[in-house]
This record gives C-alpha cells, structure tokens and sequence, in this order.
C-alpha cells in the first residue's frame, strides 16, 4: 500500500493528505511516525477518520498553514483578510456539510457587499479550500466583473504633477512610481542599487506587509522579467536623490500607505484626477505610447512580462492622443473627398 510522504509543518507538527474511496482525508500529528500510522490505518479503512469535520474558518487556517512556507507575506496576508471579512455567514459552518446551494446564496448575499472583482477573488480562495479540505469542486455563479477605466497622468498634466511633487516628503517614491516601479519594488531599493554616476537604478527584489503589517523584504521579483536596470529618465529624481540622507539601508523608508497618501496629496495640489501609486506605473506605459517608444523598450523598463497585459490593463491612451489621431483620420476622408 502506498503511502503519501508527510511533510513538517512551520508549528512543529506533521501533515499529510490521503486520498480515499470517499474523498480527501487530511491527517496532522505531533509526529512523523503518528503521521505514516494513521495514514496507513485510514487508507486501509481500518480508521474512521473525521475528513472534513472543520469549520469553514479552520479549514482556512490548516489550508494556509499546510503552505506557510510557499506562500508570499502579501498572499497570506490577503488570504486572512478574505477570512475576516467576506462570506461571514458560513465561517462557522462545517466545510463538509455546506451544500453547493448554499455556497450560491452566501455568494448572492456577498454580492451586496463588495464589487464583483473582490467577490471573484474571495471565491477563487474559498473553491480551493474546498477543495483542499473535502476533495469537492463547488462551483457558483459570480456576478460580471466589468473592467473600469484606472486611472492615470496625462502626459498634459505631469510637468504639474512634477513641480508639486518637489520638496515633498515622499518625494523620491513618488517618482520611482512615475519612472514604471511597482509599490513594492520602491520600498526595496537599497542605495546600492542607486548609481548615480552612470544613470541607472537596479530593480532587484521587493518588500510587502505580512499580515501582522510588518515590512517584509524579499529577494524575489513578481516575475523574471520585474529584475531589471532603469536609467535615469526623470532629472528631478537624479537631484533628489543626490541631495537625500544616505543614513539608512532602502532610500524609501515608509509603509505602502504613505507613498498612496503622498500621491494623492500631490494630485490635489496639481488639481489633476486623483491616480493610485500603481496608477503612476499606468502613466509611465502611456507616457511612453505618447511619445512612441517601441513597446519593448517600455515592456523592459517596467517590468512587464507579459505584453498583451501591458497594453490592456497599463496604456490608456489620453484623450490628446486620441483627438489627434481623430482630426488626422478626418483629415484623410475630407482630402479624399475633395
């Protein structure tokens, strides 16, 4: 008979999954050699082992714990926020009594509560700890998630953005952002990674909150292609930066909501459209449509790995552009008209 391999888990104890006749059994023991016993007992049917006898919210947290190790602070932390929040109504509930139907109701209610996008994603999580836990694949209906129009900077309203964005206190992040960063690749250079000398920034690494809202600073980039080297582009970065206190390791030191607020602050002075922090990286991809830089050229700058996710979600193309192209177009049917 064979067996699955138990693995330690981060609290000391071990875990194994075994598949049965009837589903998915998952067995957790202070030991290794408890572990491989009872598993083999449940395999060969001479245990009656409670499968799915947990709670919706302890499912969660043996699904989350069974992963520790794999998962990045951001996910985990954004796991245990579903759990607090989203489909509050059925935590209690035992996950292997929870009938389909009654998973679409919870799902209709939450509807209610959250957009269709938050709700995607809270289902996402919540059909693979079903599915973990009970070896069942529920599925429900979702509302449509219909994809708004982000915001971004017109290439019109930056050089204002720029001058208010001078002196401020989140200055050099701000800035970042706007030369194609990510939140979280900002909050992780060190100023090693600052040559000033030759122009460039080195994109290596990134730092996000775990769930305990503590700065995690990691080695690994979303993807390969987010480890990159940046030139230069902005000479207002190149003078704060000379200018700035090198006391310290990273050159942003503030937690992710700062830099949010810092941009919003900017935008208010500039009396533009308010932009989130990835709303400046959206500005870069469609400042660098604006002036015609080849798409792999700003795809290597950013970061982007993907170019088709680039141009959907990242150039928004600004409506300068848009009624320039229009009056070339109307000028084409009026000349061949003539």
């Amino acid at each position: 008979m064979k067996l699955p391999t138990p693995r330690k888990l981060p609290s000391g104890s071990w875990y194994v999954r075994v598949q049965t006749k009837d589903g998915v059994v998952n067995i957790t023991c202070k030991t290794e050699k408890e572990c491989i016993a009872r598993a083999a007992a449940v395999k060969a049917g001479l245990a009656d082992e409670k499968k799915n006898g947990l709670t919706v919210s302890k499912a969660i947290d043996k699904y989350i714990e069974g992963r520790q190790n794999v998962l990045s602070p951001s996910t985990i932390r954004g796991y245990r926020c579903i759990q607090r929040t989203r489909l509050q109504s059925m935590m209690e509930k035992r996950i292997d009594s929870v009938t389909q139907e009654q998973w679409q109701r919870a799902v209709n209610a939450e509807a209610k509560l959250c957009n269709a996008k938050t709700l995607q994603n809270a289902w996402r999580f919540m059909a693979g700890v079903i599915a973990d836990q009970t070896g069942k694949r529920i599925t429900v209906r979702l509302p449509q998630v219909i994809q708004n129009d982000l915001p971004f900077i017109a290439p019109d309203d930056i050089p204002e953005f720029l001058a208010c964005a001078k002196g401020d206190s989140q200055e050099i992040a701000v800035l970042l952002g706007l030369s194609g960063l990510r939140r979280s690749e900002i909050l992780n250079v060190r100023w090693e990674d600052i040559d000033t000398a030759n122009g460039r920034i080195y994109v290596r690494g990134s730092a996000v909150q775990d769930d305990n809202n503590v700065l995690i600073h990691k080695n690994e980039n979303k993807n390969q292609s987010s480890r990159r080297v940046v030139p230069f582009m902005l000479p207002q970065l190149k003078e704060a930066v000379e200018v700035a206190d090198r006391s310290g390791e990273y050159v942003v030191t503030c937690y992710p909501t700062t830099i949010a607020k810092a941009v919003t602050r900017i935008c208010d002075r500039a009396k533009i459209g308010r932009v989130s922090p990835h709303g400046l990286r959206r500005s870069f991809a469609s400042l660098c449509y604006h002036l015609g830089v080849p798409e792999h050229i700003c795809m290597k700058a950013g970061g982007w790995s993907d170019i088709y996710t680039m141009r959907k979600i990242y150039t928004k193309i600004s409506e300068a552009d848009m009624n320039k192209h229009g009056e070339m177009i109307e000028d084409f049917f009026k000349s061949v008209m003539k």
